[in-house]
C-alpha cells in the first residue's frame, strides 16, 4: 500500500474493504528473533537488533508476510530516546535508530512485493503466501513501563508523580519520528492504564500527528485494563480521539478475548483489533514465560472465527506466537471469505 495518506475515519475501513472485511496482524517478534539466534537479554529487547542484527528483524517481518499478514509493526516498541541515550548513544542516534525500526519493516514490505512479482502465484509449494495486497506498516509504541523494563508495563502501576504531562513528554519526540518515518499508523500497544490512553490522544491532537493511530489496551482478568482501571473508560478514550482508528487488545490470554470483545463493542464504533498472546504466563521476576501455560496454535486459531463473529476486524498474535500461528489465522479467514463470497454469489 505503500505511505497513504487517507482521511483517519475511513483509513482502517477503506483498508478493511480491500481485505475482504478482516485483516490479518503480525505475531510474536522477540521470540522470533531469538529463534533466528539473536540474543535479547538486555533492557533494551527486541530493540537492541535495530543495532546489532537489522537484517534478523526484516527476516522475520518478511517470514509474517509471507504467512498472510496484512499488517507488520515495527522492532520499536522497546525502542525509546531516554533508553539508547543511556546506552551512551547520542540524540541525533537515537533518533536514527527510531527511523530505522520503520525503514527496515518497508524494506521488508518492498522485498515481498518483488517476490510476488516473482512468483507470480498466491501460495508457493513450501506454503508461503504470495500474494500482492495491499500492505500496512505499523509503527509499535511501548508503554512507559516497557521503557523501565521491570514489569511495571505488565501491572500500570508508575506511582503518583507520573501525571499525564509526565507521559507526553516521554513519548513525544519518540511519537513524532515514527509519524514522520514513513509508518502508516502508530500502534500504541499494551496500554496498561488511562493516564497512558489520555497522555496519547492529547498528544496525537497537540502534535497534529499526520498519520493514524491505534490503541490496544492489555488485561490480567477480561474485566479491567491491566492496572485495575476500567476497559470502558479506556476505550472512551480512544473513541473521543479523531486520529484513532481502531482500538482493541493485545498481550492478553485468549481465553478473555471474546468478553473483552463484546464489552469494547458497548463503547466504541471503531473497528476492533485483537492480537492476543499464546496464553502463556511472563514471569518478570526470572524474565521468562512459564513453559507449557499456553494454548496450542489449533486452538488459538479455533477461537478466530468466534471473535470475528462477535466484532474484531483486524485479528493477529502477540507474545510467542509464531508465522505458523498467523499462516493459520490467514488460512482460517480465507476460507471464511471464501465461503461469505460463494454464500452472495
Amino acid at each position: 500500500m505503500g505511505h497513504v495518506d487517507l482521511q483517519p475515519s475511513s483509513f482502517i475501513s477503506d483498508f478493511l474493504l480491500q481485505t475482504g472485511g478482516v485483516a490479518v496482524i503480525d505475531g510474536g517478534l522477540a521470540t522470533e528473533l531469538e529463534r533466528h539466534g539473536a540474543d535479547l537479554n538486555d533492557p533494551l529487547w527486541s530493540a537492541k537488533c535495530l543495532l546489532s542484527s537489522p537484517h534478523l528483524i526484516r527476516t522475520v517481518h518478511l517470514d509474517y508476510l509471507e504467512a498472510g499478514a496484512d499488517i507488520i509493526i515495527t522492532a520499536s516498541y522497546q525502542a525509546t530516546i531516554q533508553g539508547f541515550e543511556a546506552r551512551g548513544f547520542s540524540r541525533g542516534e537515537s533518533e536514527a535508530l527510531l527511523r530505522k525500526s520503520v525503514e527496515i519493516a518497508c524494506e521488508a514490505r518492498k522485498m515481498y512485493y518483488d517476490r510476488c512479482i516473482e512468483f507470480a502465484c498466491d501460495d508457493s509449494e513450501d506454503g508461503r503466501i504470495l500474494k500482492h495486497r495491499p500492505i500496512l506498516v505499523a509503527a509499535s509504541v511501548g508503554s512507559y513501563g516497557a521503557y523501565l523494563a521491570d514489569g511495571s508495563e505488565y501491572s500500570g502501576i508508575y506511582g503518583d508523580e507520573i501525571t499525564v504531562e509526565t507521559l507526553k513528554d516521554f513519548h513525544r519526540r519518540r511519537v513524532q519520528i515514527l509519524a514522520d518515518a514513513g509508518a502508516d499508523l502508530i500502534a500504541f500497544e499494551t496500554v496498561p492504564n488511562k493516564l497512558e490512553a489520555q497522555a496519547y490522544a492529547e498528544l496525537l491532537e497537540e502534535e497534529n500527528i499526520k498519520i493514524p493511530a491505534w490503541f490496544s489496551f492489555n488485561s490480567k482478568d477480561g474485566v479491567h485494563v491491566v492496572s485495575g482501571d476500567s476497559l470502558l473508560e479506556c476505550v472512551s478514550i480512544a473513541e473521543s480521539c479523531k486520529k484513532v482508528v481502531s482500538v482493541g487488545i493485545n498481550c492478553t490470554p485468549p481465553r478473555f478475548i471474546h468478553g473483552l470483545i463484546l464489552s469494547i463493542k458497548k463503547v466504541t464504533t471503531k473497528p476492533i483489533l485483537i492480537y492476543p498472546n499464546s496464553g502463556e504466563s511472563y514471569d518478570p521476576e526470572q524474565k521468562e514465560w512459564v513453559q507449557k501455560t499456553g494454548v496450542s496454535v489449533e486452538d488459538f486459531v479455533s477461537y478466530v472465527n468466534k471473535w470475528c463473529e462477535v466484532g474484531a476486524s483486524l485479528v493477529g498474535g502477540c507474545c510467542r506466537t509464531t508465522p505458523n500461528t498467523i499462516r493459520a489465522i490467514y488460512r482460517t479467514l480465507s476460507n471464511n471469505r471464501s465461503a461469505t463470497a460463494s454464500l452472495k454469489s
